[in-house]
């Protein structure tokens, strides 16, 4: 199979029927430092020039209160975004700042668009009201070079220990066996199929 390119993976997204109220919810998944937020972003930017919609696009991160709430913060996207968008309702979350240890900020509103994608770990635990399912991968060593990168090395901990029960939640869920697609986080200038 050749590999897609973003604008060719928009027009089949576009094409699938939505199954959330009105919205088309697309998943992105995958371990820490995947690539899962760059994949997202240049999707999101693909299915705005190739359907003319507006992509809103969701951080699970943003729903999650520290280090600990890895699984618990599913409540929260259930409750304030799945459910709003299943009545056709925007809706809503704040951000929860690292630093602060806590949600702050404003209410940032997700309208019910044509597509909303929700991008990181868990993301495709809205199971059977996705319309599209990605899994991006990438090597281990490289995973971790980007997390720490990212979230610096007083991290390495916890990132460990999340990286331990993200991958017993991959293998018991069975993630990237439902994706729709799997792609590698590691390209230059478009996503590279391994399977789907």
């Amino acid at each position: 199979m050749s590999a897609p390119t973003f604008d060719g993976l928009a027009r089949r997204i576009l094409r699938r029927r939505p199954r959330i109220g009105r919205t088309r919810l697309v998943a992105v998944d995958g371990p820490s430092g995947a690539g899962k937020t760059v994949f997202a972003a240049r999707l999101a930017s693909s299915i705005v020039a190739v359907g003319g919609v507006p992509v809103p696009l969701v951080h699970t991160d943003d729903f999650l209160s520290g280090w600990d709430d890895q699984f618990t913060s599913w409540d929260r996207v259930a409750a304030s975004l799945l459910a709003p968008l299943r009545a056709g309702e925007p809706g809503r979350h704040r951000r929860y700042d690292w630093e602060r240890a806590s949600f702050v900020g404003p209410w940032v509103p997700v309208p019910p668009a044509p597509v909303v994608i929700l991008e990181g770990f868990g993301a495709a635990r809205a199971g059977s009201e996705l319309s599209f399912s990605i899994f991006v991968v990438a090597p281990a060593r490289l995973r971790l070079e980007r997390a720490l990168a990212r979230d610096g090395a007083a991290t390495r901990s916890e990132l460990l220990r999340w990286r331990r029960r993200e991958n017993r939640h991959f293998a018991t869920e069975r993630t990237a066996e439902r994706a729709d697609l799997v792609v590698r986080g590691v390209w230059s200038d478009e996503p590279v199929v391994v399977d789907g």
